[in-house]
């Protein structure tokens, strides 16, 4: 099966080691993947903070960039979202409309793909320690997905995945809301990675690197023993010959 590689910018720009894992993880399941260096954003950041004619623009291009042939795939339940749904307000009844369609039929976010398209869960993964999973907004609320992450979670040898209170609460990230609201995010955040020390988690891991990178400056800035993975990380950890 060939699958188009979608990399959205977070990790294109601040963890190109979870696009390598994607990847990896993708060829192990039998996938050919597909990757158009061309490729930039989805328009995300524009569309949220109100600017649709730059994020149509933006928007143009990944239709552009991407076929109506073949699955994508993107270790991003955020920016899928955004295909799928965000883009509903851009190009319903434009000239684009139907490869919009088909493409947003086509994209899938990573684990939704691996355990729903090719029905694969277990990637002899190992990563010894105990975690918090965490559903970002974007993927609890807008995708409608919670289990398929912990479906492969439950998978990886040596990793214990324990609850907290208030699991499904936001971090605090949110795009331009940790910016417009520095205090009010860095507080939400030290809340919750208090939380997750509390049942004493080694690692939070969740799908969304955005979510992570904001959960991650709160840990270094503090100093704290306990680190974010991607999802796509996890289930490459412990691979010999990487």
């Amino acid at each position: 099966m060939k699958v188009e590689l979608f990399i959205p910018c977070f990790i294109d720009q601040i963890y190109p080691e979870t696009a390598f894992s994607t990847v990896k993880l993708l060829q192990k399941a039998g996938c050919e993947v597909i990757y158009n260096p061309k490729q930039t954003c989805c328009g995300q950041p524009a569309y949220h903070a109100g600017f649709w004619d730059e994020a149509k623009k933006i928007g143009l291009k990944f239709l552009r960039d991407f076929s109506e042939d073949h699955y994508i795939v993107s270790p991003s339940a955020s920016c899928t979202e955004m295909i799928k749904n965000g883009y509903d307000d851009l190009f319903t009844n434009s000239t684009v409309h139907n490869r919009c369609r088909n493409i947003q039929s086509n994209i899938y976010e990573l684990t939704d793909f691996l355990v729903n398209v090719l029905k694969k869960d277990y990637f002899g993964a190992e990563l010894v320690g105990t975690a918090i999973y965490h559903d970002s907004c974007a993927a609890l609320g807008e995708y409608k997905m919670k289990e398929e992450p912990r479906q492969l979670l439950a998978q990886v040898g040596g990793l214990e995945i324990v609850s907290m209170h208030e699991q499904d609460a936001c971090y605090g990230f949110g795009g331009t809301f940790s910016v417009k609201f520095e205090g009010i995010s860095a507080a939400i955040a030290e809340q919750k990675v208090q939380k997750a020390m509390a049942v004493k988690a080694d690692y939070i891991i969740s799908t969304d690197s955005s979510c992570l990178f904001q959960i991650q400056g709160y840990i270094d800035k503090h100093q704290l023993p306990i680190k974010t993975k991607h999802i796509a990380d996890v289930l490459t950890s412990g691979w010999a010959n990487i």
